[in-house]
């Protein structure tokens, strides 16, 4: 089968877990045979993987004749672009959008997550139909908002259903704070494409609950977890006295940063031995630096900034244990990155990922007290901690990508029958 994948992110070209799991189930799809086209905002030229076919949307020629408003956004009314507040849906604002010489134009899409990122959807939803006009492929595969008007342009051209991947939503990014346009763009695509894929049971919950999804429409599939292969396993000897703590991820509020840091001033009440590090950035950096100093822990307390590649690796192998306690995470791979590592791991109840973790520590993402108390308990005690890592491992066997790919191929089959 030949797939045409619409994404935001893949390996070198990531900022976060969505790349890591499209890298996981694209090498399991063509493990079985299947060949994937997987086209990113840019790529620029660089550190393209073998077993998928790396397509840059950016500096795609699009002919004069398609430059006008994409049809996908028939009934569909964009209110702005992020916070710049700058209208574009006309046909004016949109050819604004575009620069090159006459007879086409080239988009020019940088794939950054900022203020123009929805110009950038545009712009890439409009090279999505020049792309399906010019290869083979059997069904298209998006992943998530940004690849919405990607995947319905690819459909009206090529006639192919389209799966539509959610790995998170605009409730999940921003609570009950959504901006509306994402939210509006998110419905748009659940209710035109032909399946929906969610990650987890919670998600699909929210798309029923929040969008009006038919349950029918939708298939979970849980996210797996595959080991780097660029980089190595790093071996340390850990100082049985010198306990590390690990929060890794968006510094956003998605990701409960906050609680991570009241937890930690709490432990090291009692266990003032202990070091905790924050590896990420996000919005919320500068609030979360003030709190520590605010708490008095800076010096126990580290800021690793954006870690990828080998650098996520060290600080596993690093590290006693990792905390992930998101307010609301779809998924949440790096917890199966952790054990892999043979790190035990505390996980929010509040996600997807404890849906597959039969034996992982859980706790209610706001119990800051709960969560104190189980980082002392996995510290204190190192049966705990050891039996933590023993369970890890049985659930790692059944956790696999080529599940999940087997899965997916059950959805495009059904769509296309």
């Amino acid at each position: 089968m030949q797939i045409l994948m619409f994404g935001w992110e893949f390996p070198p070209f990531v900022s976060g877990g969505l790349g890591t799991a499209c890298f996981g189930m694209t090498r399991a799809l063509t493990d079985l045979g299947h060949e994937i086209v997987f086209v990113l905002p840019r790529t620029d030229g660089d550190g393209k993987p073998s077993h998928v076919k790396l397509v840059s949307a950016s500096g795609v020629a699009v002919p004069d004749r398609d430059l006008e408003e994409p049809s996908v956004f028939q009934g569909l009314s964009i209110r702005s672009v992020d916070s710049v507040l700058r209208p574009y849906l006309s046909k004016g604002r949109y050819r604004s959008l575009l620069s090159g010489s006459h007879g086409s134009r080239f988009l020019t899409i940088t794939g950054d997550y900022g203020a123009d990122l929805i110009s950038e959807v545009v712009r890439y939803g409009r090279v999505a139909g020049v792309i399906a006009r010019e290869r083979p492929f059997d069904v298209i595969h998006a992943h998530d908002w940004m690849t919405v008007f990607a995947g319905i342009e690819a459909r009206r051209i090529s006639g192919r259903p389209l799966i539509l991947h959610i790995h998170a939503l605009e409730f999940d990014r921003s609570g009950e704070n959504i901006n509306q346009d994402i939210y509006d763009i998110e419905r748009y695509g659940l209710e035109a494409a032909d399946h929906v894929i969610a990650v987890s049971h919670y998600t699909k919950k929210t798309m029923i609950e929040r969008y009006g999804i038919d349950p029918e429409k939708v298939t979970v599939v849980h996210n797996a977890v595959t080991r780097r292969e660029a980089g190595g396993i790093y071996r340390v000897e850990k100082d049985p006295l010198q306990k590390v703590v690990l929060f890794l991820g968006r510094i956003t509020f998605q990701k409960g940063p906050d609680y991570f840091i009241e937890a930690a001033a709490k432990v090291l009440q009692e266990m003032p031995e202990v070091t905790f590090i924050m590896a990420g950035a996000g919005d919320m950096m500068p609030r979360m630096v003030e709190r520590v100093a605010e708490l008095g822990i800076g010096s126990r307390f580290h800021f690793a900034g954006f870690l990828k590649g080998d650098d996520v690796e060290r600080v596993f192998v690093l590290s006693d244990l990792y905390i992930m306690p998101s307010v609301s995470e779809p998924f949440g791979i790096s917890p199966l990155e952790a054990m892999l590592y043979d790190v035990p791991v505390i996980i929010s109840r509040q996600s997807g990922v404890s849906e597959v973790l039969q034996h992982a520590l859980k706790v209610d993402f706001w119990d800051v007290h709960e969560l104190a108390g189980k980082i002392m308990a996995v510290l204190k005690y190192p049966s705990l901690a050891a039996e933590m890592v023993e369970r890890s491992r049985e659930e790692l066997k059944h956790i696999r990508w080529e599940h999940a790919a087997e899965k997916i191929l059950s959805v495009y089959n059904t769509c296309l029958s």
